[in-house]
């Protein structure tokens, strides 16, 4: 039952809308948090599998823990595209960053192509520091949709032009951008390059007064929070494609920071950068390898990353208790892999320690003379599969087909099922936190079904910013900076998130 007029208002602004009446507690950061291609059967998995290692590891008398996200349940999120049931991360994530449905591979443009503002680019008009948090490149469809205008999403050099200021018509709007795709910044003349012209992303950066960190030295000196070291503006991208699966980057945290570490190195810069201003700031947050494994049926990489993600959404209600004046969202995109848990007992994901993606590559590196015995002493017991028999073994490398082969004996060792490479229909949680009366006031407004583009226009609401605003002052620069429908042939490293 909502709360009366008085009691709203005491709260926070009461708006009536069309089809809902929103309290609009006022806050002065936001964070919302994307969990790409999770849904119910991903969390189920995560915390069935936490529950067994704390509990005994006994499946037939299991007692069931909640992981972080278990205790921020609000509603539920309606995802389908303008032109599709079943949506890819682009138009989803025009829904929730801009408040329009959209067509299939379309980054933050309307069926027309028109530009449309995404909330970070509101919340930046109005003094707001904003950031980008992802384990995807940087220039992957969802945080994508906040910093950039493409009509198609494969237009990754264009994207990543955009996101950092050089061809947007709006200069440099996110203050902070963490993540993959180091190539793309780079010209083509350097040999890890992935783009096809003379443009210099990083240097442009450095002009623009950003910091630019390439490997996990540079964010430690972030992460230290030394004087200058982490202030705004800063990106830093850690590897040339993805970064690493959370399950292969714990076993060489040397290499990469994880995704928490992320998170919290950029919410103290973002703090420590408004803490004597009026605004605060927007953060997009997104936990991208979930979906990447989803596509590979890969049960254990999809398994840690969803960890991963609970433990960014415990982090960020802690840091919320300790900074009252902000509130965080949180819904998936879609659900990826039609995953369902049959004859389910995940402790047999405790033996893996690799993703599928790591068995694929040190396969393909493998230079010896016996590929049969570096499958049955180095591959199958890190991918969890030792003591398969010769007539297994002999199928195995009789297929060709690692990647396959390996991912379904997982899968159906843990009876986790998969039915599909690519995304489904079905709606996704909406998680939600606010300290005291605003999480009061977000659970009365959010509770219930809602359709993916009502998110933003939620957010809008709390930090008192307009999307139309930016919307305006992107198409009042025209549209001839608008990336092209048509992309002549693969501008991209791995394309992970198909157009199902």
């Amino acid at each position: 039952m909502r709360p009366s007029l008085p009691s709203a208002l005491a709260g926070g602004l009461l708006v009536q809308g069309a089809t809902a009446l929103w309290l609009f507690p006022e806050a002065r950061n936001f964070i919302y948090i994307v969990p790409d291609g999770y849904g119910q059967a991903s969390q189920t998995m995560a915390r069935d599998y936490v529950s067994l290692l704390r509990n005994g590891e006994n499946p037939k008398a299991p007692v069931s823990i909640q992981l972080a996200a278990d205790n921020m349940v609000i509603g539920l999120v309606r995802t389908q595209a303008s032109d599709n049931l079943i949506t890819d991360s682009a138009a989803s994530a025009t829904a929730f960053g801009c408040g329009v449905k959209t067509y299939n591979n379309a980054i933050a443009v309307d069926d027309d192509g028109l530009p449309v503002g995404s909330i970070l680019e509101a919340a930046k008009l109005k003094g707001f520091k904003t950031g980008l948090v992802v384990t995807s490149t940087i220039n992957h469809a969802t945080p994508a949709c906040y910093a950039a205008h493409v009509k198609n999403r494969n237009s990754y050099a264009k994207i990543a032009e955009h996101e950092i200021g050089y061809s947007h018509p709006l200069g440099p709007v996110v203050d902070i951008l963490l993540g993959g795709g180091r190539c793309y910044f780079k010209p083509q003349s350097d040999p890890t390059s992935c783009r096809k012209d003379d443009v210099d992303l990083f240097g442009f950066a450095k002009t623009k007064g950003f910091r630019v960190l390439q490997d996990r030295a540079g964010f430690d000196e972030l992460k230290k929070g030394k004087a200058k070291a982490a202030d705004l503006p800063y990106i830093g991208l850690f590897n040339d494609d993805q970064m690493m699966y959370e399950i292969d980057r714990s076993r060489q945290p040397e290499q990469e920071p994880s995704l928490l570490e992320m998170v919290e190195t950029a919410l103290n810069s973002l703090d420590r950068a408004t803490k004597w201003s009026l605004k605060g700031y927007f953060l997009m947050i997104e936990a991208s390898r979930i979906d990447h494994a989803g596509h590979a049926n890969d049960p254990a990489a999809h398994l840690h990353d969803t960890i991963m993600y609970n433990d960014v959404m415990g982090f960020v209600r802690e840091w919320i208790d300790l900074h009252p004046d902000t509130i965080m969202l949180s819904a998936a995109d879609h659900e990826c892999g039609g995953l369902t848990l049959n004859g389910f007992n995940p402790l047999p994901l405790k033996q893996v320690s690799m993703s599928i993606e790591q068995v694929n590559r040190l396969w393909g590196d493998f230079n010896g003379t016996d590929r049969r015995e570096y499958l049955v002493e180095t591959i199958l017991p890190g991918y969890g599969l030792a003591g398969l028999s010769d007539s297994e073994i002999d199928t195995i490398l009789r297929n060709n087909n690692l990647g396959g082969d390996l991912t379904s004996r997982l899968s159906r060792k843990a009876g986790v099922n998969w039915s599909t490479g690519g995304h489904t229909a079905s709606d996704v949680t909406l998680y939600g936190y606010g300290n005291g009366w605003r999480g009061g006031n977000l659970k009365s407004d959010m509770a219930g079904n809602h359709d993916n583009t009502e998110l933003p226009k939620y957010i809008e609401g709390v930090l008192k910013v307009k999307l139309d605003d930016a919307t305006r002052e992107l198409r009042r620069r025209g549209t001839d900076w608008v990336g092209k429908r048509e992309v002549a042939g693969p501008d991209h490293v791995h394309d992970h998130d198909h157009n199902h």
